[in-house]
């Protein structure tokens, strides 16, 4: 089913901060059962998928509802890879406007180069150009992050080079080892599409004004850019800074909580038990190793171990974004370069999302409950 957003009555009908607990629509593109601790796109395990499939088969799921025949994977990559080679005017576009930090940058850099792209609303066009337009710009991705991060255009590539290793292959300045190019792949994988998260409403609520794929897309990368939805990563890695060594943890983490401060990396407002991505992720930390997995290890265990004698009744688990921390820092990508990174993976979701909203449109517009006064009855 495609969404539908549903009539709202214009009797209150209660308040619900941050719209926790409100349906929007429908969707077949994904689901998160937070109760079960599984994550499911279009009717396929997440974690299965980050195991066996690549991110390009995994596009192309989200977008079609199945997985692609062989056929069809050789077509959407070769398109993926064709449209993310920028050219030299597009270049030449973006690289004046590669300023201030690296999420604010990309945000600019993809505004631009959507205009450069002439793009126009989508309303009273065929929905094959919204595809078309959505899926180029998010395909160029790997080179605006490369250019964000380095400040000069793009270096060139193998032609063979699927999107991870793109990506990696621009972040790094040369080409990746090949086990890091697939670890990144099942980050990529893990972290496509998370049910009807801040970021992917922004860019449906930007699409059901009828605005043309840039300015979806970008809207979805500015709600990205906060703190509270995507900026753990890196904050995890400084809490393992601050820990130390594995006999130090246990002593820093009592001293945070005891102070009231959060600890990266922990509780999720959806899952209410394992985080389906942060187990599947140690998994992959474990295996390409790196200085820092025992000490994660221990933190992780400890931080557990003192969340469940403070709040009991609440359950606290590990989730994304700490194992995340040890898979991008291993796999070489600058702590600045975190969210960057989560905006590379979510262009999958973002696209299709943007699509199917516009499949079958409706704009969406919710209400607030008034709080101020009243002007007096008239005489």
């Amino acid at each position: 089913m495609l969404m539908l957003v549903r009539r709202v009555s214009r009797v209150s009908m209660g308040v619900s901060a941050g719209l926790e607990g409100v349906s929007i629509g429908e969707t077949r593109i994904s689901f998160v059962d937070g109760q079960n601790g599984r994550l499911v796109y279009s009717a396929h395990d997440a974690v299965e998928l980050a195991e066996s499939r690549s991110f390009e088969e995994v596009w192309f799921l989200l977008h079609n509802g199945r997985l692609p025949a062989a056929g069809e994977l050789r077509g959407f990559t070769a398109e993926l890879r064709q449209s993310g080679r920028l050219k030299p005017e597009e270049v030449e576009a973006v690289l004046p406007v590669l300023r201030g930090e690296p999420m604010a940058a990309l945000r600019s850099a993809l505004s631009v180069l959507a205009a450069s792209r002439g793009l126009r609303p989508w309303l009273n066009r065929a929905l094959s150009e919204l595809s078309s337009e959505a899926v180029g710009l998010a395909a160029a991705t790997p080179q605006l992050v490369e250019m964000v991060l380095h400040r000069r255009g793009p270096m060139a590539w193998d032609e063979p080079a699927g999107y991870a290793e793109r990506y990696l292959w621009g972040v790094l300045g040369g080409r990746p080892e090949p086990g890091l190019a697939r670890a990144l792949e099942a980050y990529l994988i893990l972290t496509a599409d998370h049910g009807m998260n801040a970021s992917t409403f922004a860019a449906r609520v930007a699409t059901s004004t009828a605005a043309d794929a840039g300015g979806a897309l970008v809207a979805a990368i500015a709600t990205l850019s906060g703190p509270l939805h995507g900026g753990a990563p890196g904050p995890v890695l400084d809490m393992l800074d601050a820990a130390g060594t594995r006999e130090e943890a246990r002593r820093w983490i009592s001293a945070e909580l005891a102070a009231g401060r959060r600890l990266m990396g922990f509780g999720h407002r959806v899952y209410r038990v394992d985080d389906p991505r942060a187990v599947a992720l140690r998994r992959v930390a474990t295996e390409i190793g790196g200085p820092r997995v025992e000490l994660a290890r221990a933190v992780e265990q400890e931080a557990l171990s003192a969340l469940a004698e403070l709040k009991p009744s609440r359950p606290l688990r590990t989730n994304v974004e700490f194992w995340t921390a040890m898979v991008l820092e291993r796999c070489g990508i600058p702590r600045e370069a975190f969210s960057l990174t989560f905006t590379s993976s979510r262009m999958a979701d973002w696209t299709a999302h943007v699509i199917e909203q516009a499949s079958h449109n409706r704009l969406i517009r919710p209400t607030a409950d008034y709080t101020g006064p009243m002007p007096p009855p008239p005489p």
